[in-house]
């Protein structure tokens, strides 16, 4: 996957809890249906790229995560996607 800094990316999370939130999807029960697992998307945009196969994004509240490009849930965002849910993603001036 080639990125430059300004692409935007949706990372998808998994998260554990006892109530899943509505973007909340492949949601799955625990054996004994106390808790579930399940995905969410992260909208974050690109902020470094580096030599050794890593990227840094930056979250809407300005978190900053190194992640490595061939990570699975690391995708690319598409022309839809940024049209339909461009606002999810932070502006470089965030």
């Amino acid at each position: 996957m080639q990125l430059k800094p300004g692409d935007h990316v949706i990372y998808s999370k998994t998260k554990y809890s006892t109530k899943p939130g509505k973007r909340a999807r492949a949601v799955h029960a625990s054996e004994h249906g106390d808790t579930y697992s399940y995905l969410v998307d992260k909208y974050w945009t690109v902020a470094t790229v580096h030599d050794d196969g890593t990227v840094t994004v930056v979250t809407r509240r300005g978190k900053h995560h190194r992640l490595r490009l061939d990570d699975r849930n690391l995708h690319k965002a598409d022309f839809l996607t940024n049209l339909l849910h461009g606002k999810r993603f932070p502006t470089a001036a965030e």
